[in-house]
């Protein structure tokens, strides 16, 4: 399987769980993934893939009830299991007074 099925796959799991407002909830993810920056919610109605009225932000937002806990398990089955995820992070403690 290709990695586009898989995302295709994926999103159509996404979807069949979502509910009410699916349509523009996906528009809206899109316009999420797609932005550089965000400065406000009613910018991301202004995304080429955002295809709805600004108001169906709300109103989906408003209207939905997405199921969290399956929502979660399909995310959880796009991880690899066979490999270890490292998270790594960096702290650096600056003193500015001197």
């Amino acid at each position: 399987m290709s990695h586009f099925d898989k995302l295709r796959a994926f999103r159509h799991q996404a979807y069949t769980l979502i509910g009410n407002g699916i349509d523009a909830l996906f528009d809206l993810m899109d316009a999420v993934l797609v932005s550089r920056s965000v400065y406000s919610f009613a910018e991301l109605s202004l995304s080429p893939v955002f295809r709805r009225q600004w108001s169906s932000l709300y109103e989906s937002l408003q209207d939905s009830n997405p199921p969290r806990q399956q929502l979660m398990d399909v995310y959880l089955e796009q991880m690899p299991q066979d490999e270890q995820i490292v998270l790594a992070g960096d702290h650096e403690t600056v003193n500015y007074f001197v």
